[in-house]
């Protein structure tokens, strides 16, 4: 699911609960993270619930900015459907576009921020630095073109 098909759906729902179903039908929608990828390197640190993220980079040639694919799952349904909008904001972009997109300009413009537990919140921006922190060390990790 895209960013702008969340979006529109949002605009749709005008009860918060109606929302909250829908982001947990987004989590339902996640592909399954791998056992392997279950370990505690692919953890995110600072989420009340469990959360993995595992970050797959696209080959590219030398001196190109990489590209991110992102797989993840958590024990809390509702941080599932987070972790869905999140990789339509990031998954499949490049370094670059990961770092210069605010996806906490995007979960307030579909009203999550102001719904979110101050336990979810923290475990967003979490989530969020974690993906950024991937895309920077993509980036810093391309080899320049001779």
């Amino acid at each position: 699911m895209t960013l702008k098909d969340i979006q529109s759906d949002f605009e749709f729902l005008d009860e918060w609960e109606d929302r909250y179903r829908y982001v947990i039908e987004l989590g339902r929608g996640l592909e399954p993270l791998a056992d392997l990828d279950r370990v505690d390197s692919n953890k995110v640190q600072g989420c009340a619930s469990q959360v993995w993220l595992a970050t797959v980079l696209k080959p590219v040639s030398a001196g190109e900015n990489p590209q991110l694919n992102f797989t993840g799952d958590s024990d809390a349904h509702i941080v599932r459907g987070l972790i869905a909008i999140l990789f339509s904001i990031y998954s499949g972009k490049k370094a670059n576009e990961i770092l210069n997109t605010d996806a906490h300009a995007i979960f307030n413009e579909l009203g999550l921020g102001e719904h979110l537990t101050p336990q979810r919140s923290n475990g967003f921006v979490a989530m969020v630095e974690r993906i950024r922190r991937d895309a920077q060390t993509a980036q810093q990790n391309v080899q320049p073109v001779d």
